[in-house]
């Protein structure tokens, strides 16, 4: 057969629906005139219910009080916090002014947090007293000391000289130098709502509204920046691919700051009418499984790991689960035997996987409801609706043909702006044809369902041989000791890499290494068995779930003397 009859693994995304070419702020009004007396958030850690209507009054205050702050169009505005309501609220208040919200990660400590002020060059920063240990007040104040005794507004810092204002979520927290939430929304009262009516009227769907630092699996964060277009248009088509209506309630225990969060769930949310519903400030499996049984929930959005935790929760019989219908599994690969308890025992029949990157709004690829369950529990599903999806080889970028293995591009609308102040790094990720290069390794039936095989920094090469770790992991997880499982390659004199797996025992079970072995011989090839097993509680990850597989190596190289 001759290379020109070959499939190549080249997609694009067909759909009877338009883009959107609106502004958030201006699809969120639309949602609220459709839908003023439905639910539209409910925070039950904070016992907070608002409907489209009193959402809408919360945003609108305070946005008009940013904006007598003296917070403008293209100004950044960091949030630092769990989830809360006050957190969405601040996103559509900001994308109502256009000024461009920039996304804190809730684990950051005091360099991370230096580093992601000053390399966006935040001129206001709101932010919870603190998290699960962490003093988010005494963090900042270690940076800028000026805050305990400046007066709201007027401080300056030495070493944030860009920032102006600091807003404290907590009002008995915030120091001397910062304006409390209830404050800042007093100042509402001086810029009227016609004036507000007016600046959100100037705003292009195109304009930059978002900068969020990519979790930091590898190097030192960079800043997506996303527009209006970006974030609004991928959270109505992943919306949409699970038939999202009014009628449906969304319980979202991903984290607000990451954009699983705050465009597939907020954003998804608001394009439809869906219901937004927070069980907490931070996951809790029995949280999040009463939240979907007292709130009759029909949406339930998570990683791998949080399905994990609310399926093996000692009293998981107790919750009613019946209301569930469909959801999001994402954020890292998902174990086929997961995804089939998550079908089975918690009643999303029409459970979908997405794919994606922080880079593409994020979402690029989802299975359909109604996608056979083979597909869904393999696949990552089809390229999503306007974007454009290749194969290429890594060595020399050509397409590959269906059924290879290659690097997955994406181009389209979803495609970031570029990483803020970084064009090399900007220009390393966006080659000159508009293609993302994802840095995952996939391939592509001729059905067009894309399978991610792994990324091209994880792929083990061993004595030549080509090893994708979620082919190792996928088996191992068939094991019915095993709860969870992930694969590396350490260091090897012989082979140049070997095969290690890190192994996560289900509650009550036993198995050691060499009945590990023995349950792969004769059923994988021999290369493929795992030289090294290491039992473990957890895995190294960052706050969205993300396995952090270069820790992974860093810790076992160092453990085996391997170095």
């Amino acid at each position: 057969m001759t290379r020109q009859h070959t499939p190549i693994s080249y997609v694009s995304g067909i759909s009877d629906t338009p883009l959107k070419g609106q502004t958030i702020g201006d699809c969120f009004d639309e949602t609220v005139a459709r839908f003023p007396d439905r639910d539209a958030l409910i925070s039950l850690h904070q016992d907070l219910r608002y409907t489209w209507q009193e959402l809408q009054a919360a945003v609108d205050q305070a946005a008009r009080a940013l904006l007598a702050l003296g917070v403008r169009k293209g100004d950044r505005v960091g949030i630092w916090s769990p989830n809360c309501a006050e957190w969405t609220v601040t996103q559509f208040a900001t994308a109502k002014i256009g000024a461009i919200l920039v996304n804190i990660n809730p684990s950051y400590r005091t360099h991370e947090l230096e580093y992601a002020l000053k390399q966006s060059a935040a001129s206001t920063l709101i932010l919870q007293g603190g998290f699960k240990g962490s003093d988010y007040v005494a963090t900042l104040a270690e940076l800028a000391p000026e805050l305990r005794d400046a007066s709201p507004g007027t401080f300056q810092s030495a070493k944030l000289p860009e920032l102006e204002r600091v807003i404290c979520l907590d009002a008995d927290r915030a120091l001397t130098g910062m304006f409390s939430w209830p404050s800042m929304l007093a100042h509402a009262d001086e810029v009227s709502a016609e004036h507000l009516a007016e600046v959100q009227a100037t705003l292009q769907f195109d304009d930059p509204i978002n900068i969020q630092y990519t979790s930091g699996t590898t190097g030192a964060p960079k800043g997506a920046t996303l527009s209006h277009h970006n974030i609004l248009n991928n959270g109505f088509f992943v919306a949409r691919t699970m038939a999202l209506t009014e009628e449906d309630r969304m319980v979202i225990p991903v984290p607000l700051y990451h954009c699983f969060g705050m465009v597939m769930g907020n954003l998804g949310c608001v394009t439809h009418g869906a219901t937004m519903i927070y069980p907490g400030n931070g996951f809790d499996p029995e949280a999040t499984l009463r939240a979907v049984s007292e709130e009759r929930a029909t949406t339930l959005y998570g990683v791998p790991t949080m399905f994990i935790a609310e399926l093996e929760h000692p009293e998981f019989e107790r919750f009613d689960l019946s209301s569930l219908r469909t959801g999001i599994m994402a954020g890292s690969i998902c174990p086929i035997e997961v995804m089939r308890k998550v079908i089975d025992r918690m009643n999303m029949k029409d459970v979908t996987i997405c794919y994606g990157m922080t880079e593409t709004s994020p979402v690029s690829f989802q299975t359909q409801t109604d996608a056979p369950l083979e597909k869904r529990v393999t696949t990552v599903g089809t390229i999503h609706p306007h974007l454009e999806v290749k194969l290429v080889s890594p060595e020399t970028g050509a397409v590959v043909g269906r059924g290879e293995t290659g690097e997955l591009c994406t181009r389209g609308y979803s495609v970031m702006l570029g990483y803020w102040n970084n064009d090399e790094a900007t220009a390393k990720a966006i080659d000159s044809a508009g293609w993302m290069h994802t840095g995952d390794l996939a391939t592509m039936d001729d059905e067009g369902y894309v399978a991610i095989v792994g990324r091209i920094k994880d792929m083990i090469i061993r004595g030549g041989e080509n090893i994708y770790p979620r082919e190792i992991e996928d088996f191992l997880y068939t094991h019915p000791a095993i709860s969870d499982v992930q694969v590396i390659g350490v260091p090897d004199e012989k082979y140049g890499e070997e095969v290690m797996a890190w192994v996560k025992l289900a509650d009550g079970q036993q198995l050691t290494a060499d009945e590990l072995k023995a349950f792969c011989k004769g059923k994988i090839a021999h290369y493929k068995v795992p030289r090294y097993v290491k039992f473990v509680d957890e895995f190294p990850m960052t706050v969205t779930g993300k396995i952090q597989k270069f820790k992974m190596r860093e810790e076992a190289t160092h453990e085996l003397g391997l170095e």
